[in-house]
């Protein structure tokens, strides 16, 4: 098992020489990517070629790394594409899309897998609930990767060993439809879908209260919250925020009954965490609507900032101002949120595909607790 020692630490800043000054360096900028963005500019006229260039500036990289990257289209010269023997000249800028620093192998360890789909190229599978994806912030076994280790050995190697395969990420308490790439050619074609935004995701959720409009867009930008690390908050992009965009639709409206937070002798009882910030948020309403959702990009908590924003938190969110949810015995405290389907294109053979995931256990006892006489299907037809 790695020590905490054997981490290696956060990349140290790349510093300017006499021929090139870092612009940026981005571990993630869009929080569904596994890729670290580049961006340099040139201050004189250069003798070698940019594959050079580049493997000289980010050690990490070899140089037929660069030049697959070259060949993908993700080293660019002033927002053109290039060549691996161009030659830089002063006043360029260079930007790069590129893995990070590989690390450590991780301990394998029997943990359950809920396959969906697998072939040579990749597989797809269900994530469960309380399952982080690779090791992270002190805690070094008991991940996705752990288990994907212990349940194979061909994974693609583009993130290195520390996350065999990990093309995206869902949050610890979201289950639902996952991707892992077994080789570098079907992680670089897949990832390079999620880079452009062409992968499709459905998710599905179920939330306080019901939204003044049944179907809309949200297009808040989100950034790291002011005051608790964990969180991410809507945020002017100005301030710090990313640009954000999310679909919804409601599906069901739910008419249980009503309840107060703690309330005692209803049907259900809707209550507060310990999270402190959980005491921020006033009452949600005691009906809740079951929501489909779109990402149309993806920022850390983007669905869960969102509906918050909007007014209608997830039901068991309680980071978000979602309240913990128990009836007869039944107790739900996560948030209600599951990520139901993915539409890509086959890294192999190059067909679309469609692949769902089944909702959890946990989140269809939720739903038979809170359907009743009075609940109202409101999607409309197809959907």
């Amino acid at each position: 098992m790695p020590r905490p020692e054997d981490i290696p630490p956060a990349p140290a800043p790349i510093t300017g020489d006499d021929d090139a000054v870092l612009v940026e360096d981005i571990a993630t900028p869009d929080e569904d990517s596994d890729v670290r963005h580049f961006k340099f500019r040139v201050s004189r006229k250069l003798s070698r070629r940019i594959d050079q260039y580049l493997v000289d500036r980010v050690p990490h990289l070899s140089r037929a790394g660069v030049q697959r990257l070259i060949d993908d289209g993700l080293v660019t010269v002033d927002g053109r594409t290039t060549k691996a023997s161009y030659k830089l000249k002063a006043g360029e800028t260079v930007t790069m899309v590129a893995p990070p620093e590989q690390v450590n192998e991780i301990v394998p360890e029997d943990i359950p897998l809920d396959i969906v789909y697998e072939d040579e190229h990749f597989l797809a599978l269900n994530k469960q609930a309380d399952l982080i994806i690779h090791p992270a912030r002190g805690r070094w076994h008991g991940t996705l990767v752990n288990g994907l280790a212990h349940y194979g050995s061909k994974w693609s190697n583009v993130n290195g060993a520390w996350r065999p395969g990990i093309l995206h990420r869902l949050d610890r308490n979201t289950t639902g439809i996952m991707l892992v790439a077994k080789s570098d050619e079907a992680h670089w074609r897949i990832a390079r879908q999620f880079e452009n935004r062409t992968i499709q995701k459905t998710y599905i959720a179920v939330c306080h209260g019901v939204p003044e409009l049944l179907s809309d867009v949200i297009n808040m930008p989100i950034g790291k919250d002011r005051y608790v690390r964990e969180k991410q908050a809507v945020r002017k992009e100005e301030n710090g925020g990313k640009p954000a965009v999310t679909r919804y639709e409601v599906q069901e409206i739910l008419n249980p009954g009503q309840a107060l937070p703690g309330s005692t002798g209803q049907s259900f009882t809707l209550t507060q965490s310990s999270h402190p910030s959980d005491r921020n948020f006033r009452a949600p309403p005691a009906r809740f609507s079951f929501v489909k959702l779109w990402p149309k990009t993806g920022r850390t908590h983007q669905l869960r900032v969102h509906m918050t924003a909007v007014g209608h938190p997830m039901l068991g969110d309680t980071m978000y101002g979602g309240r913990i949810f128990e009836a007869e015995g039944f107790r739900f405290e996560r948030q209600a949120l599951h990520a139901f389907e993915i539409s890509f294109v086959h890294p192999a053979t190059l067909q679309t595909m469609t692949l769902s995931a089944p909702l959890p256990p946990d989140i269809r006892l939720l739903l038979e607790r809170l359907e009743s006489k009075e609940s109202q299907n409101v999607s409309p037809a197809g959907t």
